[in-house]
């Protein structure tokens, strides 16, 4: 068997760090290559599915988590003038029970310092200030190759480095990622700011051409928000930039009170495009394999995006232990490429349904769902099961 002993990751990220640790506590000596001066996320907002949250328990990283999550009520959407709930699905206990895992709320950063705090305690090596320029492949070993002029040396290199990639543009060749029509403020606001109540969901309030979603972080200290707008006239290449917070507010003048009643109390925020990549071909070659968002980037229309890239690490860090490295690479995108894909495509999907796309027949959809939720409520919910319930661990 071709024994994987030694693994690259080029991007230090949620997934990247997922599977630094998965491999670690194999016994697999792990270096990973991060571009950025020093480890951190923007404050930002994630919403962890039963099926991601059972990889990070099973990661034996509960107990560090415990205290920085906060777990929903219910799962809701919302009009976002009236207020009506057009779905409103159990979550906390009742989605714990349904999928023997909790569904989790937690800030960015802190699941990222966990994660870094595990990966270092497991013995992975972190390399910062190291910039991709590309890689070369030999018969018995793969060369990570920095901007700098080092190198770094394994026998699989894992690009888990982000939608704009070097690892996937060197793998599969140069390739803008597409702009998806839609921009996003991401923020954070503590809740001493607010003078309104924030139900205990994860709420989408659905309105034309834009939606808002909102959440508690931090044992509900805080509350997250993100707010999507379409446009057709975003020509930043930035991925993250700071947002104008009275354009947002304008945006949204009209909306529901606690939509601007929260928007009130927001003091700053990050803006980005929102893009994507239509299907790859493959996720790897030879001894070179992609992750997360650099093979499947999606709309977060789903809350799947960090999902997805915990739910990659753990297979393939699984597959290696269980095959010779060509074979666990030809497994692990057998078995993650048509989920993830699927993912993408109900992404995109919700768009249609978030911003009342058809005018009158897309609120009736709403009203469709409204309908469905009161007679059928159990039927509606286990339209869920298979994100949620999905459990790669087995």
């Amino acid at each position: 068997m071709n024994q994987v002993k030694r693994v690259v990751i080029a991007g230090a990220g949620i997934g990247g760090l997922t599977a630094a640790l998965a491999l670690a506590r194999q016994g697999i000596q792990v270096v990973m290559c991060e571009q950025s001066s020093q480890l951190g996320e923007v404050g930002a907002g994630l919403q962890i599915s039963p099926n991601a949250s059972r990889v990070l328990i099973k990661l034996g990283l509960a107990d560090a988590l415990k205290s920085k999550v906060f777990e929903p009520a219910y799962a809701s959407i919302r009009d976002y003038r009236s207020g009506e709930y057009y779905l409103r699905a159990p979550l906390g206990n009742e989605a714990e029970f349904r999928y023997r895992a909790p569904y989790w709320h937690l800030h960015r950063a802190d699941l990222h310092v966990v994660l870094v705090e595990a990966c270092r305690s497991a013995g992975v090596q972190i390399q910062l200030n190291a910039e991709v320029s590309g890689y070369q492949q030999e018969q018995d070993k793969v060369v990570l190759l920095l901007t700098d002029g080092q190198s770094v040396t394994g026998d699989l290199l894992i690009g888990a480095d982000g939608i704009r990639s070097a690892v996937r543009t060197q793998l599969l060749g140069p390739e803008k990622p597409s702009f998806m029509g839609q921009v996003a403020w991401r923020g954070v606001i503590s809740v001493d700011d607010l003078a309104i109540k924030i139900e205990p969901e994860a709420c989408v309030w659905a309105g034309p051409g834009k939606h808002l979603v909102t959440y508690y972080l931090r044992g509900g200290q805080e509350v997250n928000f993100v707010a999507v707008e379409e446009r057709s006239d975003w020509r930043s290449e930035s991925w993250r930039e700071e947002g104008d917070i009275q354009q947002l507010r304008r945006a949204f003048a009209d909306w529901h009170p606690q939509v601007t009643g929260l928007l009130e109390a927001a003091k700053s925020s990050f803006l980005w495009s929102l893009n994507g990549r239509a299907e790859l071909p493959t996720w790897h070659d030879k001894r070179v394999v992609l992750l997360g968002d650099a093979c499947h980037p999606m709309l977060p229309f789903m809350a799947q995006g960090a999902a997805m890239s915990i739910e990659d690490a753990y297979v393939l860090a699984d597959q290696l232990s269980r095959c010779d490295m060509s074979t666990a690479l030809m497994n692990y995108e057998a078995i993650r490429k048509p989920r993830a894909t699927k993912i993408q495509q109900m992404s995109a999907a919700n768009a249609g349904l978030y911003h009342m796309h058809g005018g009158v027949l897309g609120k009736a959809k709403l009203k469709a769902m409204q309908l469905a939720t009161s007679i059928a409520p159990k039927i509606v919910q286990s339209k869920l099961d298979f994100v949620y319930g999905h459990d790669v661990i087995g």
